[in-house]
């Protein structure tokens, strides 16, 4: 028998093939050279990392905006799942990946808690928030522009209007802004 009031119920969950777009979409644009050659974004493993956590920190934050949970919490379940897979891949002993995966959450939810409070109070702390996180509190005008990409990005139409990707999440173009 079918439950009466199941047409009640929130939308479906996402599709897996959905969510592992929009995780694709955060860490192709974590990577793009861009970042690393004009922006100075250290090319380092660590700066690497730190882009991705940014890019899902906006990706989330915009689902937040649209009060997406389900969403949210599907994205940010791969990304530890990619996370786990990684470091497995680069040979970490099963008795450290928890440690790591545990350092990885912490991270996230550190920096995000920084840069949700600093985007409340305008471009300038963002820019300080990146620059602590991103640059090691080296490089505040880098930090400045790559804080106008985050403000661009949050600023963003949400929605899927066709032109926006399942779950609203669309990032600046970079190329325009060199």
């Amino acid at each position: 028998m079918l439950w009466p009031f199941s047409h009640f119920r929130k939308s479906r969950a996402p599709s897996r093939g959905t969510i592992e777009a929009i995780y694709g979409m955060i860490v192709t644009q974590a990577r793009e050279p861009l970042f690393y050659q004009t922006l100075q974004v250290p090319d380092t493993v660590d700066g690497r990392f730190d882009m991705i956590l940014l890019h899902l920190w906006i990706a989330l934050s915009r689902l937040k905006q649209r009060d997406d949970k389900e969403f949210s919490q599907a994205l940010f379940d791969h990304f530890c799942s990619d996370m786990d897979a990684n470091l497995r891949e680069m040979g970490v002993g099963d008795l450290t990946v928890p440690k790591r995966m545990h350092a990885f959450g912490e991270a996230f939810y550190g920096r995000s808690a920084a840069y949700d409070r600093a985007l409340a109070e305008g471009r300038e702390p963002l820019a300080k928030a990146i620059d602590r996180n991103i640059y090691n509190g080296r490089d505040i005008e880098s930090a400045r522009r790559l804080a106008d990409y985050v403000a661009e990005a949050m600023a963003a139409p949400a929605g899927d209007d066709g032109a926006t990707p399942a779950g609203g999440v669309r990032f600046p173009d970079l190329a325009q802004r060199t």
